[in-house]
């Protein structure tokens, strides 16, 4: 009797150690989950503080707001956009980086907003 007593204790305490060993749901802010690496699209609302780089200008109005690009920054995001000789470049009471550049053979007056957007003042 004692040593099926025995053997069901050991029986008992086997199981609970695997039981113990069962995998646990990582949480989210755990060092083992997954995070999305950044700038990947969810189907969350977001507001990125840049805008994605493309060849094209974004909108035809600034949007205000201060930023921390500094003004060499703002001079390659405006040459990444098709502008050249970009210079003169000031930041106005709104936090827009404004100044002059070539643009198809042409002189124009280009800023650039917090969010990254360039564009062309008429």
């Amino acid at each position: 009797m004692k040593k099926v007593f025995a053997l069901s204790v050991a029986t008992c305490l086997l199981a609970g150690v695997a039981v113990a060993q069962t995998p646990t749901p990582t949480q989210p802010n755990s060092p083992n989950a997954t995070v999305a690496p950044p700038n990947t699209v969810t189907d969350q609302s977001h507001n990125p503080a840049v805008a994605a780089t493309s060849n094209a200008n974004d909108t035809t109005a600034p949007a205000k707001g201060s930023h921390s690009f500094t003004e060499a920054q703002a001079k390659d995001r405006i040459g990444q956009r098709g502008y050249s000789s970009v210079s003169d470049l000031r930041k106005d009471d709104a936090g827009v980086w404004r100044g002059h550049a070539q643009h198809s053979g042409g002189d124009v007056q280009v800023w650039l907003d917090y969010k990254g957007n360039v564009g062309e003042t008429p």
